[in-house]
């Protein structure tokens, strides 16, 4: 089976699952004053402006999609509390699962708009992805995933072939987003888990919010990986490596050591950000304006915060935002 034939074979077995999407429900951003108070039993605080936690939090590990931008373009008041934040003596560095390796997000960030002012650095899972795939130099590797994602095989030292020669499956999403569900690789990646092929996971993310679409993302197939009895290697959050290289980036943005107790991580991803957060031992900071938009509205605060805690165990939560906002 060559990676056109695998094309092939996705197309052929193309099912629509487009009533199994999430649906983006909400309805606004403005937050009442009832609201703004904690919820009967629950004392973590709906917040309307972060700047009270800049002082506290000095570094903030902030999400990119979902939190800065929407895929589309850049979220300008989420993008300004950044910059302030960072005029507060802050630091920022933007922590993100996407597998573009640093120089291609550092373009996608200036494509859409978000100012260099409104972070120190970043780092991504492709950059993560990246270091894995380069301890196995002389590995076989065939890339599942987009054409967009070329940029991720640049200059690593393996060779790139067909899945019936290879050793390794770097895998950073679906052939097409658009058009397919993950559930269409089930028997492709069956094959593969059967020869007991490693897929190192170059974004862990389920979906992903692109404009008023979600989108399946590379964690989703890995995940099927995973229940086929594959063996995954996830890149990004909510493990710890890209935690640690966002920590070396704080500390040289920093010039100084960097306490744990001084971080915030922010994030629309309850298994990814909030996770991470929980696993990396740091504050947190939820916003559900990202793929958990109308959650609000639909639950109200205490059943949000259930759903956090639910799936970052341990976490210390700080506040639930709409939007990231000073």
């Amino acid at each position: 089976m060559n990676a056109r034939k695998a094309r092939q074979w996705v197309e052929r077995r193309k099912i629509t699952l487009m009533n199994d999407r999430p649906s983006d429900t909400h309805s606004g951003t403005g937050v009442t004053e009832s609201q703004s108070r904690p919820a009967r039993g629950v004392e973590v605080p709906l917040l309307e402006h972060v700047a009270p936690l800049s002082g506290e939090y000095p570094v903030w590990f902030c999400d990119i999609w979902g939190v800065v931008h929407d895929g589309v373009i850049a979220d300008e008041v989420s993008c300004d509390a950044l910059i302030r934040h960072r005029k507060n003596d802050g630091v920022v560095v933007l922590v993100s699962n996407s597998p573009r390796p640093r120089p291609a997000l550092l373009r996608q960030l200036d494509e859409l708009k978000v100012p260099r002012e409104a972070y120190d650095d970043v780092i991504t899972s492709g950059d993560v992805t990246r270091a894995v795939v380069s301890r196995r130099a002389g590995c076989k590797v065939f890339h599942l995933g987009p054409e967009r994602d070329a940029h991720l095989r640049e200059g690593l030292p393996v060779s790139f072939t067909e899945p019936e020669q290879a050793e390794l499956i770097m895998c950073s999403g679906l052939f097409d987003d658009r058009t397919e569900q993950p559930e269409q690789y089930r028997d492709m990646l069956r094959q593969l888990a059967e020869r007991n092929l490693p897929l190192v996971c170059a974004n862990p993310d389920l979906i992903v919010k692109h404009g008023e679409d979600i989108l399946p993302c590379a964690g989703a197939l890995a995940k099927i990986y995973e229940e086929l009895g594959g063996e995954v290697i996830m890149a990004g959050k909510p493990h710890p490596p890209i935690y640690e290289e966002a920590l070396k980036k704080a500390e040289a943005a920093a010039g100084r050591k960097v306490e744990k107790r001084e971080i915030l991580a922010i994030g629309d991803g309850m298994g990814t950000d909030m996770k991470g957060a929980a696993n990396f031992g740091i504050a947190a900071l939820f916003i559900t304006g990202g793929i958990s938009s109308g959650a609000l509205d639909e639950h109200g605060l205490e059943e949000v915060v259930r759903q956090v805690r639910e799936a970052a165990p341990g976490i210390n939560l700080v506040g639930v935002m709409r939007r990231l906002r000073w």
